[in-house]
């Protein structure tokens, strides 16, 4: 493991409060929470050095993260732009749509579903369903929806984030 690969102090402190919520040998109950707290730690990404480090913390095998980091898509596998935009493609997204806001995303920032922009500002990801059917087409951007998508909201919401205007958390 490397040295670099380290939770902060205060991030260690809530993996222990975490790891604490489940009864003794059951610590891998805390994998998807303390993923999350590495992603975010780690860069925005779970590299495999990354994976081995909460893997020994939790006392269990990497394999065991490594199935549960790739089978989520709300980790992400590689490095990603610090606006990730998940716009969802299933049904109802579709039918109102969304295909035309992953190919208007496409063509404004030069990207394929799953690159990121030379600046490391925009990372696009389709999406499987958000559970927003109501609100389609819809994407998510950190820990929030925007809903209603047109190409103008889209690109208003791209401007604000070049701004730096637009809240992850």
């Amino acid at each position: 493991m490397s040295e670099n690969i380290v939770f902060k102090p205060e991030t260690l402190e809530q993996v222990h409060k975490i790891i604490a919520r489940y009864p003794e040998g059951k610590q891998k109950s805390a994998l998807i929470p303390i993923l999350h707290l590495a992603q975010k730690e780690f860069g925005g990404w779970l590299d495999v050095p990354v994976m081995d480090y909460v893997a020994e913390i939790l006392n269990i095998k990497p394999i065991e993260v490594y199935e549960v980091a790739t089978f989520y898509t709300m980790f992400n596998m590689k490095p990603v732009g610090k606006y990730v935009l998940e716009v969802c493609q299933t049904g109802p997204c579709m039918l109102n749509g969304s295909h035309d806001i992953i190919n208007h995303i496409k063509e404004t920032l030069n990207i394929k579903n799953g690159e990121t922009t030379a600046d490391g500002l925009f990372t696009l990801k389709t999406a499987e369903c958000l559970g927003a059917c109501g609100y389609a087409p819809m994407m998510q951007l950190g820990k929030f929806y925007h809903e209603h998508l047109t190409k103008e909201k889209v690109n208003e919401i791209l401007e604000l984030c070049r701004q730096g205007q637009v809240a992850l958390d």
